[in-house]
């Protein structure tokens, strides 16, 4: 996806810029190195659900992990008002096939990278609707950094 939404002296929005970070976290290229999308490419299903160290996170769960952040983000793009997240909704269930992981991953975060190039820059500065105060624009940055802390936890699991 490239950066499309401009600003009055023809640049691309802020919220446009956030939505390329997401991009390259997931697919590359990334600065910090592997994209998520790549390093969980190779991963097979047993792979997936292997816990090499005790009461770790596998990659699969890890995987779920980051995309429930990134539906959790969209929504908030979206409320007007707090609440309280369910139960589960932080680490979901490993159900069904680690293909069906990779499909919700990637489906969550091209709705994500969406949402957010059509965020009007002047609410980035707005408190988004989470329990901790925080605006949307570290809210946007938060995923993009818990995005990339968890593909280097899945680079060591996956050794």
């Amino acid at each position: 996806m490239s950066i499309e939404i401009r600003n009055s002296q023809g640049e691309p929005s802020e919220a446009a810029r956030i939505a390329d970070q997401l991009r390259r976290v997931y697919e590359g290229p990334a600065w910090l190195g592997p994209a998520l999308k790549p390093i969980l490419s190779e991963i097979t299903q047993n792979q997936a659900a292997r816990r090499p160290i005790g009461n770790a996170h596998t990659i699969w769960e890890l995987t779920l992990h980051i995309a429930a952040w990134m539906r959790i983000a969209r929504e908030r793009l979206a409320a007007t008002h707090i609440r309280d997240d369910a139960e589960g909704e932080n680490w979901p269930a490993m159900v069904g096939s680690w293909h069906d992981a990779l499909a919700v991953l990637d489906g969550e975060q091209r709705q994500l990278e969406a949402a957010v190039s059509s965020f009007p820059d002047k609410r980035l500065n707005e408190r988004a609707p989470a329990t901790e105060p925080q605006t949307f624009y570290e809210l946007l940055h938060g995923v993009v950094q818990h995005t990339a802390y968890h593909a280097g936890q899945i680079v060591v699991l996956k050794k």
